[in-house]
């Protein structure tokens, strides 16, 4: 046996047993009819049993409408006492439908589940009666809750005549407030709150409250309907009136054609999800249409404008699916080297990867044609699962090849950003914005500043086309820039970039990439088989030192396949053995030698000093060279030498005068001996300030008369009290000297940490010597 709180040993004479069924949903108030189905087993054997045994049955509520065997705690305290009028049997189920009249309120003391159904034991309970004193404020009381129930009924939709009659002739508040409760639809939890509430006056004050606030329900439900039904009215008169146009057409022989082309854009509109403000603009475009002669020039205007906007992926995406392990693989499949590159993008996406929302990154990848730029940014592409699109820059002087033109002009057409955007098919593609230090400006406008807007992360979720008139959502997209040369791109547009420096491939590097990628691909691209032709490596050395002059790879890979379209022609007359390209036939396939060796003596010699020098196509040696001659202290500079060189030059000079003793030098030769200090090669042009050490060694060498080691190369700027300073490029210098063969390189002592830079190969070749002063250079470089 269960009970409420404590077990209650003993019962009252009031108390009685009686069969129980417990509602779902259902709240039944004293003097109230009912119907309702049963469906468990338990309660029709109850409501069989109370019709045997000519008993009443206690009904309440379930507190949790989803259990299907309710004990003690799984029903309320308060139900009421009913008696059975009808019990109908349901076709083709055990289930009963049940009539009841409500009796009394009554409280539940025990459940008995040990039946076959449950057994209640309860107690009547009585509503509190209403004091003399209190007589007044209950007639105010009822006349406040007849009139209220008036109001809300009239809101309320089919409300019964005879309910209003019964609620006009009851003066009670007990049984104007139970009868009110029986017959309104009201929240079964809500229900049971009232039925609870055995003071009458205090039931009826929380009944006002309950229905003036459902009465303010009512009346804003109906006020939303009115709307909606003034929308749909409108819709309809809409309808009608477009029908009554086509009709219109046919008859004038315009046909409907025109009308349907308009009726398909405006539910394309619609199914975009445009804001309000774009929707109704573009609408207004297809009204002005409709009103237009089909063949009318301003017609296909606006067809060919709405032809675009519903053509562009509004709210198409692709979901990125960043795997850093396949990123890694990605990009070493298709890029050898470049770590310093493949490091950073790594980091990149793995931020991608934890915060896919985070905006302003925009890269640049700034370095020599054919270092692979173009290629590194549809690796990235790939690796995040974006579609790619590839704007080129180069040469666009225009405003409106970024912004678009107004599409009032004669043959008008968005921007290049929403061209690639469209051409991409997603609203977040990857966009390679391709040498971007190329871009122009003259009277047409600055495209330099319409990039502004684009590539600032916190303007570009509003991008507006001049074309479209309308925002574009630009900051889901992910911008990528290249350039050559990063001077040539305008200050506020670096200030949104980050730079990532791509170098140009040492000679190592070359000679790994022709190995690896070109070789095999030119072989596919020419219909060959890798098992006709073969590189030996000295060939490809060959190529890369004596035919290319570059930081990239395109004029060798364009040499490789000029050998094997040779190859291809042996073939073609059918030659069926192998061909193997030797480094002593390359000149029979590619002519005599574009480009001859330094020649470096291979005996020390005075005032001849080897330098090391980065150019655009990589390192490269420098060689200067110093006589002296009888005169009167005249120092000539030649060479092709720029301004700063010839200051670095001057400084050397200077500081050879201030320290003649030191060195062993006549301290007045600056009076008597005329200095020209030359770069070979005049024709190039020359100039920095890391070849200072090389021109001070040199002139020491000539004036000292001592001679230069001719295995010892050299790089760093010098200063007038003698101090070498750090310098810039020295992986592609390193690698110049190690082609050429030198054993020993003095860089300056700052420079230390770019050795993690600097190829492997060439530091297991050569010595590294760190100076901090010109006294630590003239150690190592002096005979």
């Amino acid at each position: 046996m269960e009970t409420i709180g404590n077990i209650i040993k003993d019962y009252n004479d009031k108390s009685v047993s009686m069969p129980m069924v417990a509602l779902r949903g259902l709240v039944i108030f004293p003097q109230m009819t009912m119907h309702f189905d049963v469906g468990r087993q338990k309660s029709v054997k109850a409501i069989k049993t109370a019709m045997e045994q000519k008993k009443n049955i206690f009904l309440s509520a379930q507190i949790d409408m989803e259990c299907d065997d309710p004990r003690t705690s799984d029903v309320y305290r308060v139900g009421v006492v009913c008696e059975i009028k009808q019990v109908i049997k349901l076709p083709g189920t055990d289930a009963l439908r049940v009539v009841v009249d409500g009796l009394y309120r009554a409280q539940l003391l025990s459940i008995n589940s040990a039946n076959p159904f449950l057994t209640a034991i309860v107690s009547k309970v009585e509503s509190k009666k209403v004091n003399r004193e209190d007589s007044i404020y209950e007639q105010a009381l009822v006349r406040r809750l007849s009139a209220v129930f008036e109001e809300y009924s009239y809101l309320l939709p089919k409300m019964p005549p005879d309910v209003i009659i019964g609620v006009a002739v009851r003066k009670e508040t007990n049984e104007l407030t139970d009868y009110i409760l029986s017959n309104i639809p009201l929240e079964y939890s809500l229900k049971q709150s009232m039925l609870e509430e055995l003071d009458p006056i205090r039931r009826a004050e929380r009944l006002c409250a309950v229905l003036s606030k459902e009465k303010e329900l009512l009346a804003i439900e109906e006020e939303i309907s009115e709307r909606v039904q003034e929308q749909i009215d409108e819709n309809q008169k809409e309808y009608y009136l477009r029908e009554q146009i086509k009709a219109i057409s046919e008859e004038l022989g315009e046909g409907e054609d025109a009308l349907s082309e308009v009726e398909s854009y405006r539910e394309k509109i619609r199914a975009i999800g445009f804001c309000e403000k774009t929707e109704k603009k573009l609408l207004r475009e297809c009204d002005r249409m409709m009103k237009m002669q089909p063949s009318s020039p301003e017609s296909a205007v606006t067809r060919t404008y709405l032809d675009k906007i519903t053509a562009l992926p509004w709210n198409e995406f692709t979901e990125d699916n960043i795997d850093i392990e396949k990123a890694y693989a990605s990009l070493d499949k298709d890029h050898y080297g470049l770590k310093t590159v493949k490091d950073r993008i790594i980091e990149f996406l793995a931020v991608r990867k934890i915060n896919p929302d985070v905006k302003g990154q925009i890269i640049c990848l700034a370095g020599p044609p054919g270092v692979g730029k173009t290629s590194i940014a549809k690796s990235l592409a790939a690796a995040m699962g974006r579609n790619f699109a590839r704007i080129s820059l180069g040469g666009v002087r225009d405003e409106a090849d970024i912004r678009g033109h107004r599409k009032t002009y004669i043959g008008a057409m968005p921007g290049r950003i929403i061209e690639a955007i469209e051409n991409a098919g997603s609203s977040n593609p990857l966009i390679l914005l391709d040498e971007v230090d190329k871009l122009g400006s003259d009277h047409r406008g600055d495209p330099s500043s319409a990039l502004l807007e684009v590539l600032d992360g916190e303007q570009n979720c509003a991008f507006v086309d001049h074309y479209l008139e309308i925002p574009y959502d630009l900051s889901k997209v992910l911008f990528i820039t290249t350039a050559n040369d990063k001077s040539g791109i305008p200050a506020p547009l670096l200030d949104r970039m980050e730079i990532i420096d791509i170098p140009g491939y040492t000679y190592e590097e070359k000679l790994q990439i022709a190995k690896k990628h070109l070789v095999p691909k030119q072989i596919k691209e020419n219909g060959l088989k890798k098992s006709l032709v073969k590189f030996t490596d000295k060939a490809l050395k060959e190529i890369i030192n004596g035919y290319t002059k570059e930081a990239g790879v395109r004029q060798l890979e364009r040499l490789i396949a000029s050998c094997l379209r040779k190859a291809a022609v042996e073939y073609a007359k059918g030659f069926d053995g192998r061909i193997t390209f030797k480094d002593t036939e390359i000149a029979d396939y590619l002519g005599s030698r574009k480009f001859k060796p330094e020649e470096k003596s291979a005996k020390n010699a005075v005032g001849v000093v080897n330098g090391l020098a980065y150019t655009a196509v990589g390192g490269t040696m420098l060689t200067v060279e110093v006589v002296t001659m009888n005169g009167k202290g005249a120092l000539e500079l030649t060479g092709s030498l720029g301004d700063v060189i010839k200051e670095s030059a001057r400084a050397a000079v200077s500081y050879i005068r201030a320290n003649a003793d030191k060195y062993g030098i006549d301290s007045t030769f600056y009076e008597k001996k005329d200095i020209h200090i030359h770069f070979p090669e005049g024709a190039v042009p020359k100039d920095g300030p890391s070849a200072g050490v090389t021109v001070f060694t040199a002139l020491v060498s000539a004036l000292t008369n001592c001679k230069v080691k001719s295995s010892v190369a050299m790089t760093g700027e010098i200063t007038v009290t003698g101090r070498v300073l750090p310098i810039g490029g020295l992986r592609e210098k390193t690698m110049a000297a190690y082609v050429e063969g030198i054993k020993t390189v003095i860089i300056p002592k700052a420079n230390e940490g770019d050795l993690d830079e600097v190829d492997e190969k060439v530091k297991d070749n050569i010595e590294f010597v760190f100076a901090e002063t010109a006294d630590d250079v003239l150690k190592t470089a002096l005979v």
